[in-house]
């Protein structure tokens, strides 16, 4: 979350013309749910995880490598489809994991490392945020009205 000038923090980014917050709680899985993650991968696997996050500008919230699945709290940019981002992030991963744990190759073959399917839920916001932005919009709006707010001079009439 990014600080304000007042000390505190702000909720939603920022795009172009748009405000958001769109937070997903993700969990996936080994292939067959083996118990590799918790061993000497977990560290590179963090890591891993962490540099295809940057890559597509996910901000990783809070994140959990657990015995046989991984737990994941990102704001992913509404620019990017959550079913985009589970394929790059699974895909890349399990290259990356692959060509640096060669021994793995043997074990898992065909470089499937993660099952096919995830989980994932929404994280939304509550109804005093939602009221308090909506009420919030409009005196924003008034204000920006009153900004650009231009007297228009008819530059031939000399006036």
């Amino acid at each position: 979350m990014k600080k304000l000038k007042s000390g505190r923090e702000a909720d939603e980014s920022n795009l172009s013309h748009t405000k958001w917050n769109c937070m997903y709680h993700i969990v996936f899985i080994p292939k067959y749910r083996r118990k590799s993650i918790y061993g000497k991968l977990r560290r590179d696997i963090g890591t891993y995880l962490r540099r295809l996050c940057d890559y597509k500008d996910v901000e990783i919230i809070e994140a959990n490598a657990c015995i046989d699945h991984i737990h994941m709290l990102v704001k992913i940019p509404p620019t990017l489809s959550i079913s985009q981002f589970m394929g790059f992030l699974k895909g890349k991963s399990a290259l990356m994991i692959f060509d640096n744990h060669s021994n793995l190759k043997y074990k898992y073959g065909q470089r499937t490392f993660w099952a096919k399917g995830y989980y994932v839920s929404t994280v939304g916001l509550n109804k005093q945020t939602i009221k308090k932005y909506i009420k919030n919009q409009e005196i924003e709006d008034k204000i920006s009205d009153e900004r650009n707010i231009k007297e228009y001079q008819d530059p031939f009439k000399g006036v």
